[in-house]
């Protein structure tokens, strides 16, 4: 049998397990309940209900452009960052108990304390930046330090200038580091965000119609779809971005 075939089986007999579960799990619960759960048929019907309304498509493209700029920010600053406090110490003794605080802090305390000054519709990208840039600055910063300095010592023998040291020693020695940082720092920002948006509400977002389901009548059906979309994207996104740093990192 081809592995990728043998891989598709283990993946759909895994999900049909859990299926399973989550059923047994409702039929148990909804004895004693008196809101009922939903099975997941009746989740997959409201799902393909909400997919098929002319808003959907909207509110998850300005949900994902909200996140992904504060993690594409994050990213970049976080760089920065990594390089000046490993080339300058004093740099490094200033940012490092800011960027420790960061990163102590529970994301929904953050949350609540930044909507007190930032409007709602800023929060996301707000709060995926705060919660990567420690992640980006702590993997970059030690895949620099790793640098074999043997490596260096040679460049500097052979009189080897600064692009040609950046392309052939630095960045080679800093991939496995930065793919760490990059898969791992988009779980967070995009939870944090879906967070920030749940809390926050801004227009036209996925955050606002969890919001409004939970604040309205409740309709456990569609909370628990609008949360599927949630993890369907947040598994396809770091899919496809392991594959782009993979195949980077191959070149």
């Amino acid at each position: 049998m081809p592995v990728k075939l043998r891989r598709f089986g283990v993946a759909l007999s895994v999900a049909a397990f859990w299926l399973a579960v989550w059923s047994l799990g409702v039929y148990v619960a909804n004895q004693s309940l008196l809101m009922p759960l939903p099975y997941p048929w009746d989740v997959v019907e409201t799902l393909g209900h909400l997919v098929g309304q002319t808003d959907f498509w909207s509110v998850v493209a300005q949900s994902l452009w909200r996140i992904l700029s504060g993690f594409l920010m994050a990213v970049a600053v976080g760089a920065g960052l990594a390089v000046l406090t490993t080339r300058f110490a004093f740099l490094h003794a200033l940012f490092s108990p800011v960027l420790s605080l960061i990163r102590a802090v529970p994301v929904a305390s953050f949350i609540f304390l930044v909507y007190l000054w930032v409007q709602a519709d800023a929060m996301p990208s707000l709060i995926a930046f705060l919660m990567v840039v420690p992640l980006v600055w702590e993997n970059l910063r030690q895949g620099i330090l790793h640098t074999d300095q043997r490596l260096l010592e040679m460049a500097r023998v052979f009189r080897m200038n600064r692009r040609t040291r950046l392309w052939r020693i630095h960045l080679p020695s800093v991939r496995p580091y930065l793919q760490a940082a990059l898969t791992t720092g988009f779980g967070f920002a995009w939870k944090s965000g879906i967070a920030a948006e749940v809390i926050c509400r801004p227009s036209n977002s996925i955050g606002d119609q969890i919001g409004a389901v939970k604040s309205g009548i409740p309709d456990n059906e569609t909370i628990f779809a609008w949360t599927a979309v949630v993890v369907v994207l947040s598994v396809v996104l770091e899919w496809l971005l392991r594959r782009l740093v993979r195949r980077e990192v191959a070149e």
